[in-house]
């Protein structure tokens, strides 16, 4: 099935409204969507370089407002919804650790985000389920993903070619080896904005379990 939504998003890199699909696939894989828009987005940068800024922009923007959704989920509808969607996405044992780490250094965790291997949609239904500032979570977000994208972006202009050959080759390696990240991306995160191993809140947050929630 991972496959096929691969191919199938990336199938979209030629199609003639390419960035209003980049735009989609930004916005559904902030809240609900399985397959990052990075590959589309690296494969639109390749073919024409000099609009690899413009492509990252529309990718910022799509996620950004598709950030709101999984925010709305989070706040409104986690009992009905969230949970489900987590479980299904094989998120919801990171669900507490995020969660945890939103409530204790808020923004940071989101800015952080950007550079570390930590699902977007995670972020945001976490963050819509600790009540965060809808302002806070706009503008951390928005940094958010300018890095992720821009860093995306630059890459797939310089090394696209390899880089997209080693994601259709091993695409199932590469997605569990992003799931396993997840968990140490949120363990660095803690320790870049204060914690640390033997920090009492780190050791709280790691022990995080849905039960508390």
């Amino acid at each position: 099935m991972l496959r096929s939504l691969y191919n199938w998003t990336m199938a979209k890199a030629t199609h003639p409204l390419a960035e209003v699909w980049l735009a989609l696939f930004s916005a559904m894989e902030a809240s609900f969507f399985p397959v990052p828009p990075h590959p589309l987005l690296g494969v639109m940068c390749l073919a024409e370089p000099k609009k690899a800024v413009r492509f990252s922009a529309v990718a910022t923007a799509g996620s950004v407002l598709g950030g709101l959704l999984g925010y709305a989920i989070g706040y409104f509808l986690f009992a009905s919804v969230g949970k489900q969607l987590l479980t299904l996405l094989h998120l919801a044992d990171s669900f507490p650790q995020a969660a945890c780490y939103l409530r204790a250094h808020g923004w940071e965790i989101i800015i952080v985000k950007g550079v570390l291997p930590i699902p977007f949609k995670l972020i945001t239904i976490s963050a819509g389920f600790i009540k965060m500032s809808l302002v806070t979570f706009l503008f951390a977000s928005i940094i958010s993903r300018s890095i992720s994208f821009m860093i995306v972006g630059g890459l797939f202009q310089v090394f696209g070619a390899p880089i997209k050959r080693v994601i259709d080759k091993y695409l199932g390696l590469v997605t569990i080896g992003f799931v396993i990240f997840v968990v140490g991306g949120f363990v660095l995160a803690g320790m870049l904005t204060g914690g640390g191993g033997t920090d009492p809140e780190a050791i709280r947050c790691a022990k995080a379990s849905l039960a508390n929630f």
